[in-house]
């Protein structure tokens, strides 16, 4: 058997959504990449968490959740707010006025359920009662009921490959390499930088991950 080339995983297709929870007083939310229904007769939506982000601890707890469908009319600071932060440091849903929230560029309603969805750079909302739940290791996938959904916005909905072609900061050059270029691309938000050697304190501008969270590539 020959060697598996992982970059094969770059090229299955995905949405982008805003999972939302709700415990006790306690808002969060984090972004997530797979939400897909997977039954018609009933009509059931999967979706599957990481375990390291605190919204997965608060969906296992209470069996509830929203997803809010990011569109194309999503910036980054959307995917900034969500996806580069833990709800267990910030309170993502710290209001700066009027049911908004990041600096008044992000605003949200709560759902009937009680639990927040987004409205800006989104085109569906759906909340979801869980059903079953299966422990995929890193993930747990959950199998949910939709009770409540509604179409926000006829803006096409966001894939993975938009959102890294256009949504997604452009990689900075910051020096070159004799020998063609070394680049250290991120694996988090994929932010490259270009040059031999990373310092090892480097923090990445973007999301602030550290140094083991890139990868050496030659080109």
């Amino acid at each position: 058997m020959g060697e598996m080339n992982t970059k094969a995983m770059f090229k299955l297709s995905y949405g982008l959504y805003v999972c939302t929870a709700k415990k006790g007083d306690k808002l969060n939310g984090c972004i997530i990449n797979t939400a897909i229904q997977v039954a018609s007769e009933p009509n059931r939506i999967s979706i599957a968490v990481n375990k390291a982000n605190y919204t997965h601890d608060m969906i296992k707890e209470t069996g509830e959740c929203n997803i809010s469908v990011i569109s194309n009319d999503a910036t980054f600071d959307l995917f900034k707010h969500f996806g580069f932060q833990s709800g267990r440091d910030v309170n993502k849903f710290e209001e700066t006025g009027a049911g908004k929230i990041a600096e008044d560029k992000i605003s949200y309603k709560l759902a009937e359920n009680g639990i927040p969805y987004v409205e800006t750079g989104i085109n569906a909302y759906f909340s979801l009662k869980v059903e079953q739940t299966v422990d995929l290791g890193s993930h747990t996938l959950f199998i949910c009921e939709p009770v409540m959904m509604e179409v926000l916005s006829d803006t096409s909905s966001c894939t993975y490959e938009y959102y890294q072609n256009n949504i997604k900061p452009k990689p900075q050059a910051v020096g070159t390499t004799p020998k063609g270029e070394t680049v250290w691309r991120c694996l988090i938000c994929g932010y490259e930088w270009v040059g031999e050697e990373l310092p090892d304190d480097f923090i990445c501008p973007i999301c602030k991950h550290p140094k083991a969270d890139f990868e050496k590539i030659v080109r």
